[in-house]
């Protein structure tokens, strides 16, 4: 991962991913899944990013038949069948670089490219069909995020016409009654050929800014005492719409707090904003108080802006529990180090660049326990050194 990646808001670099839309309409799609010496786990979402179980094991090798909702069709030997609740799913696998603080990278790129999706019937013609494609992290440098945020402050009713072709898209699954009863609602304002007055349309452009404001805010304002925002519900949202549009403005395709739990901060301990213009932060987990995880847990930087890595000369972009070196204090805590340029005193594999400006930090555990699982833990204050 590298700070080109944008397309996708806070990605992490804590794994290798290998991930697509899964297009169910025509038949199944049979999933080829190799061993490996290293971890891994799956994400399957709708195009929302509302989490369901696939059924699929982590880490265990298999071939498994993805069928859509109402198949009664006969699947051939060897294959296992998954009952996938939508056409149209978003699958991740997400492949640990480190298990048990063992570099396990060179395994993870093997299992990824060792991986194979392909329509029932192109599989059964040939089994090594469907190969994972490597595309080069260049290809996804748009930051859509940017965009889009601007053209909702700049030209709001160009933004409601481009989210009334999305929602008539075959794709846009699954859609309850209310979603298709408002999108036929707008349609008549931005909709092909519509044409709202212009007090409408200035009515509509100014709601549609208080509405990103409001999203916006709702995230930013949902912090605890320490000054971390987290939420429970991701991926779990029901029809809490505003906490989904909140969350995946700052994180998208996140995992639900079953598989990880994610805290974000954009400011220290006191409530001012992390800028590390003139002086860099530390945040120490006591003994007591690092948080609990079965696979581990990990700290990454932000620019403020497209929420993506940091440039840094040294390509560092995480510390995390299964970084080479890190050093544990002498009472037990664990001292993470935001500064631009290494601190007198703070050990280099303790220190995360952080940039001349504003940024944000986003702690994640992968795979809760503790009072991470049962949502009591309170990650310590970021404080200026």
């Amino acid at each position: 991962m590298t700070p080109t990646f944008a397309v996708v808001v806070a990605p992490n670099d804590d794994t290798l991913y290998a991930g697509t839309f899964v297009d169910l309409s025509a038949g199944p799609v049979v999933l080829t899944v190799p061993s490996t010496a290293t971890t891994w786990s799956l994400f399957t979402s709708d195009v929302f990013g509302n989490t369901f179980t696939s059924e699929v094991p982590n880490d265990t090798a298999g071939t498994y038949a993805l069928v859509p909702p109402g198949f009664t069709g006969t699947l051939p030997p060897g294959l296992t069948r998954i009952d996938v609740p939508y056409t149209d799913t978003l699958w991740a696998l997400r492949v640990d670089k480190f298990v048990n603080g063992i570099d396990r990278t060179a395994a993870a790129e093997q299992f990824r490219k060792e991986l194979h999706l392909a329509a029932l019937s192109d599989y059964l013609n040939d089994p090594t069909t469907g190969a994972t494609e490597l595309i080069r992290v260049s290809e996804y440098g748009v930051r859509f995020k940017v965009l889009a945020d601007n053209e909702t402050q700049h030209n709001p009713i160009s933004f409601l016409a481009q989210l009334q072709t999305a929602m008539h898209s075959p794709t846009t699954v699954p859609l309850n009654a209310s979603d298709v009863a408002l999108s036929q609602h707008f349609d008549k304002l931005f909709g092909k050929g519509a044409i709202a007055s212009p007090a409408l349309r200035d009515e509509f452009e100014q709601a549609t800014r208080d509405e990103h404001a409001a999203i916006i805010a709702n995230y930013l304002d949902h912090t605890g005492p320490t000054n971390w925002i987290h939420f429970t519900d991701i991926g779990r949202w029901g029809t809490n719409y505003l906490n989904r549009s909140s969350t995946t403005e700052f994180l998208q395709w996140g995992n639900d707090i079953d598989t990880a739990a994610y805290y974000h901060a954009f400011k220290d301990g006191s409530g001012a904003q992390l800028d590390a213009s003139t002086h860099g932060y530390v945040m120490t987990f006591p003994a007591g108080q690092i948080p609990e995880a079965s696979r581990f847990w990990s700290i990454t930087a932000y620019l403020p802006r497209s929420i993506t890595l940091v440039p840094n000369v040294l390509d560092k972009y995480v510390v995390a529990s299964y970084t080479p070196g890190l050093v544990t204090n002498a009472d037990g805590s664990i001292s993470i180090y935001m500064a631009p340029s290494l601190p007198p005193g703070a050990p280099t594999s303790n220190w995360l660049p952080a940039p001349q400006g504003k940024f944000n930090i986003m702690l994640r555990v992968y795979g809760p326990e503790g009072n991470v699982a049962d949502d009591t833990y309170i990650p310590p204050a970021i404080t200026p050194l």
